[in-house]
């Protein structure tokens, strides 16, 4: 997948300009840049992970890609942890709810993040069963039924993309309630 593909993944939510968003599981940042380009130069996105090298990274792809624009804040820390970040419009999950076995745990934690009727874009594998790189993935359906479970709406499903691993990637929406 490149650029363009991680774009297509997330523009069927159809973002505002702006806004306050956070990348938790943001690695070297393909979804991080992909969000940057849907809700433009003036909002700030905090990219959460634990990896040092892959936030210097995103760091030096989002400096090449949008040479004018400061709007990206790496945050070194576990997203499934307590964190210090201002109240959320929105949250970007790609790939990193399947390292989580209590989803929902994880999802009423995500949660605590957004303002009431914050979005969630979940990125993920169509599929039920891992393998030791992606233990624990989760099928649409399976999400679908999980959120609301965790305090969101209906998820929406945006999109699909074919994997070379585990047949193929979705994407969907969905948001806090109450």
């Amino acid at each position: 997948m490149d650029h363009a593909d991680h774009v297509s993944l997330l523009r069927p939510a159809e973002l505002s300009a702006g806004g306050t968003w956070a990348d938790f599981g943001a690695g070297s940042g393909a979804f991080t840049l992909a969000l940057r380009e849907l809700i433009g130069p003036h909002a700030s996105i905090y990219a959460v992970d634990k990896d040092q090298r892959a936030l210097r990274e995103l760091e030096k792809a989002h400096r090449e890609r949008f040479t004018t624009s400061q709007n990206i804040h790496t945050v070194r820390a576990d997203f499934s942890r307590t964190l210090s970040l201002p109240p959320l419009d929105g949250i970007v999950m790609a790939n990193s709810l399947h390292y989580f076995k209590d989803k929902e745990k994880i999802l009423r934690h995500v949660r605590s993040f957004l303002k009431l009727n914050g979005a969630l874009l979940l990125v993920e594998y169509n599929v039920d069963s891992g393998n030791p790189w992606v233990p624990y993935p989760l099928s649409f359906e399976t999400f679908r039924e999980l959120a609301p479970q965790a305090g969101f709406s209906e998820p929406q499903l945006l999109d699909k993309a074919p994997s070379r691993f585990l047949k193929e990637f979705y994407s969907a929406a969905t948001n806090r309630q109450n």
